[in-house]
């Protein structure tokens, strides 16, 4: 430990610094750096000034530090939209839209290491990304509906699991867990998306039909505005709506997602 005296020497001598005389004045340089170095106190550095801060002036400090997660888009001020997937309590997510949305998300939540298991009837339609990503070697694999093994999630290894299971995903044991969350893929508002709206901590709903819309509205009690803009969206656009906000998130496809996915669409 070094203190500092009132006229800014290092006050060694009052901790019982080696060396020192009897009135604290110090021995010559190359004597005290090894006094120091016998001490334990190591080498001496270079002398800088202190770097203070007033009170009044700390409330001025920030830090750049953004949500953990997945970056799905920008929002309405062009800001990094970040979903977080990859959490130690149970995560479920619905997305009514199109597969482009769900696969980009996938893509993405692989690329930040999470393990992504696709269940889906149509396994054709995710070929293409499975190849792109070394055949399911780094992070990526393919399922039949209801063939999900178990996946041992885990801090160190989370999971996503993707339900491309159509407008009636069949009830299965993939359920959300601890570090594994789970997104079901909606085409369209079928009859059982209120239950699975119930049970998601997280819905995103992309152009829905105005009749769509209005029942959409009455199951998550949606402000009229929402109501209304839901059936005119763009591609890639997508209305997110949590436990207390709503949020449109625009996604922006990298070059390597265009050239692999396309551009963004609502149908598939």
């Amino acid at each position: 430990m070094t203190t500092r005296s009132q006229d800014g020497r290092d006050a060694h001598a009052a901790i019982g610094t080696p060396g020192a005389g009897p009135e604290g004045a110090q021995p010559p340089a190359p004597r005290r750096a090894r006094d120091l170095l016998h001490a334990g106190f190591g080498l001496l550095g270079p002398r800088h000034g202190r770097h203070t801060l007033s009170p009044d002036a700390l409330d001025t400090l920030s830090l750049p530090i953004g949500d953990d997660g997945v970056v799905i888009g920008v929002d309405a001020e062009g800001h990094s939209a970040v979903l977080g997937l990859t959490r130690p309590t149970p995560y479920e997510v619905v997305l009514i839209g199109g597969l482009w949305t769900a696969q980009v998300l996938a893509l993405r939540a692989a690329a930040t290491g999470t393990r992504v298991a696709v269940e889906t009837g149509r396994a054709h339609a995710w070929t293409q990304m499975v190849h792109a990503m070394g055949g399911g070697q780094n992070g990526l694999a393919v399922y039949e509906v209801g063939r999900v093994p178990p996946l041992g999630a885990s801090a160190g290894t989370p999971v996503l699991v993707v339900r491309d299971c159509g407008m009636r995903p069949p009830r299965g044991r993939v359920v959300p867990g601890p570090w594994k969350s789970v997104l079901t893929l909606l085409p369209y508002l079928s009859p059982v998306a209120p239950r699975l709206i119930r049970q998601a901590r997280l819905v995103g709903v992309q152009r829905i039909s105005p009749d769509e819309a209005g029942a959409l509205g009455r199951t998550m009690a949606l402000p009229r505005g929402d109501v209304d803009a839901l059936p005119t969206l763009a591609d890639g656009v997508t209305l997110w709506c949590g436990d207390r906000d709503r949020q449109y998130v625009m996604t922006q496809p990298t070059d390597a997602e265009v050239g692999l996915l396309g551009t963004p669409r609502r149908m598939d």
